[in-house]
């Protein structure tokens, strides 16, 4: 069968391992299963919540840990079970919340397996449709719920390039990240993909060199310096390959295939 040189395989979801479309090529597909039959541990790495990482772990036919909401909380796939999480107060969120309503702004409050809106826009219907999310309306009367872990912004991005400026300018505890362009993600300041990916290495008794990591956007930049593989696909932003060792093929030309066959075995 060969060797594997890689015994911890991260992989961002949206991007990376599916099309723009959100198709899970079986080019990919069937590298990645290649991956993990050679004995390679394939962990889904990505902003995206449980719930709706799962279908793609499915569909990839494997099962085991996810690092989800941006490295926020990390699950057991097979126990639907959180292993770790950094949560948020939600007083915190608060003045975020607030922003964004007195903008008009679509966002969602996120536990780790739930991830609730206060009102839809028929883009952010679609945006909900296309990654396969199912929100739940929330009464904005309520209190919020504790253990939150992400707050998500969704818009255009002339409006969220304005929003993330100001920000910038802002002071607090917590972290806010641009997870793709229509996205930006508020959690806790020592939530990222790299921190977890770091964490379940050392759980895992995995060496940092042992680890590759591929992704596409600013959110994959901490796993893709933490681990001793990084790979940014062609479709990512000049900062995010800047911050990888080597370069793969876009997203539409499966990448992530690629890669894998060309630095994941020998």
């Amino acid at each position: 069968m060969g060797t594997i040189n890689y015994d911890l395989i991260a992989l961002d979801i949206d991007g990376t391992l599916l099309t723009d479309g959100h198709v899970l090529t079986p080019v990919v597909r069937e590298a990645v299963r290649e991956a993990h039959r050679r004995g390679a541990e394939i962990v889904l790495c990505t902003g995206r919540g449980p719930v709706n990482a799962l279908p793609v772990l499915d569909e990839l036919g494997l099962a085991g840990t996810m690092i989800t909401h941006n490295g926020a909380a990390t699950v057991d796939s097979a126990r639907r079970e959180v292993l770790h999480q950094y949560s948020i107060d939600p007083a915190e969120i608060v003045r975020f919340r607030e922003y964004c309503l007195r903008a008009g702004m679509h966002f969602d409050i996120n536990t780790p397996f739930e991830m609730l809106i206060e009102g839809i826009t028929p883009e952010a219907e679609e945006m909900y449709r296309l990654y396969g999310a199912s929100p739940v309306l929330r009464d904005p009367s309520e209190p919020l719920p504790e253990g939150l872990v992400k707050f998500t912004l969704f818009g255009g991005i002339a409006d969220l390039d304005r929003v993330e400026a100001e920000w910038n300018t802002w002071s607090h505890g917590l972290q806010h990240i641009r997870s793709g362009d229509y996205f930006i993600d508020v959690q806790h300041r020592d939530a990222s993909k790299g921190t977890a990916l770091r964490q379940l290495a050392q759980l895992r008794g995995i060496d940092q060199s042992r680890v590759m990591a591929i992704g596409n956007y600013f959110n994959d930049v901490g796993m893709l310096t933490f681990a001793g593989l990084g790979v940014a696909v062609a479709n990512s932003p000049e900062a995010v390959k800047s911050a990888a060792d080597v370069l793969t093929r876009s997203n539409e030309e499966d990448g992530v295939a690629h890669a894998l066959q060309e630095f994941a075995w020998s």
